[in-house]
């Protein structure tokens, strides 16, 4: 069988050369490449992924990190990161911390990576001095998804999360809505992201441009969980007379109050409206209105930008969003999606 060291030798350059000229990378010659194509033809040489990988000094491999896989997002994300990484050419290596301290000092604060992978994607992974240093001693190409990690010269995608939650604020105060609620994340939970700040700032903000007064008894932090929406809920009704509306910072967690809401005798909408933030694949099914985000895309663009740097094949340009990707954050465009929970409030 022939291998990659004939062709070199027929065509008088290194195996690197004949991988990076069979995958048609910009680094190669015109002319070096016509004569190793050639030489391949002769031999009826054909590609092995691994051996061509090899001999370019990589791996192939994107390692992608995520706090939890369970949740909603962070499997979309990842479920359409390994599909483009796939038709590029590569192959998915997961790192779930589930929660868990050592597990992240393991991954990102070790060698545990080098070697490994050709470049690393961090989704919703907060990050401290420690694990920056690590990452740069790696010195490894890498982009982040979704508010909460940042690391310097590395690419972000992600959305405003800050507008989405004033997008259904507002959708609730153009209904007539005035005592509205918010249901959010809880900062001391470990491998906590900002999206949940961001978010308790955008309901903030929308109520003080319509010039309502903040109720701080109307604000209650729980898990981005179902559980979460359901505990924060009924801690929300146990404080005395039910809000109007609720703004809740996931869909998961608006599920959940739609669920403490009906245990409670109350109905959705006539009683009381919520909406979330996401567009949870159950949304539909439930009637959920929320702020759809892209998270699938998200996903993809990334790993378009992650690849790009490795002169791997991708999939078309990098079209209509706001940043480059290099430089500034990639903000994709969040939208407002009308469903069955929102209504205006009942007449006193």
């Amino acid at each position: 069988m022939t291998r990659i060291d004939d062709v070199a030798r027929l065509a008088g350059v290194s195996t690197a050369t004949v991988s990076r000229a069979m995958r048609g990378l910009p680094t190669v010659s015109a002319a070096t490449r016509r004569r190793v194509l050639a030489a391949a033809e002769q031999l009826n040489y054909e590609v092995s992924p691994s051996a061509s990988r090899l001999a370019g000094g990589r791996t192939g491999t994107v390692a992608v990190v995520v706090p939890r896989i369970t949740r909603w997002f962070f499997s979309t994300v990842v479920e359409a990161v390994e599909e483009y990484l796939h038709e590029s050419g590569y192959d998915l290596l997961l790192y779930n911390l589930g929660g868990r301290e050592q597990v992240r000092q393991r991954v990102l604060r070790t060698a545990n990576l080098h070697k490994r992978v050709d470049a690393v994607m961090l989704v919703a992974t907060p990050l401290r001095p420690a694990d920056l240093t690590a990452l740069a001693n790696l010195d490894l190409p890498g982009v982040t998804i979704s508010s909460g990690t940042t690391v310097p010269t590395w690419p972000c995608v992600r959305i405003d999360d800050m507008a989405a939650a004033r997008t259904a604020t507002r959708h609730l105060l153009d209904l007539g809505h005035r005592r509205i609620a918010h249901i959010s994340g809880d900062p001391d939970q470990h491998f906590v992201f900002t999206a949940h700040a961001d978010r308790r700032r955008g309901y903030q903000a929308e109520l003080r441009t319509a010039g309502l007064r903040l109720d701080p008894s109307l604000d209650i932090e729980s898990s981005f969980t179902i559980d979460g929406g359901t505990r924060a809920t009924a801690e929300l009704l146990a404080r005395g007379t039910p809000p109007t509306a609720i703004v809740a910072a996931s869909d998961e967690m608006a599920m959940g109050a739609m669920a403490a809401l009906r245990d409670a005798g109350l109905r959705v909408p006539q009683d009381v409206s919520v909406i979330g933030i996401d567009d949870h694949d159950l949304a539909g099914v439930l009637g959920l209105s929320t702020v759809a985000q892209p998270a699938a895309e998200q996903g993809r663009l990334a790993a378009r930008i992650l690849l790009d740097p490795l002169g791997a094949r991708t999939l078309g340009p990098i079209v209509g969003q706001r940043g480059t990707g290099r430089d500034t954050p990639v903000i994709l465009p969040t939208r407002l999606v009308v469903r069955d929970s929102t209504a205006p409030p009942r007449a006193p």
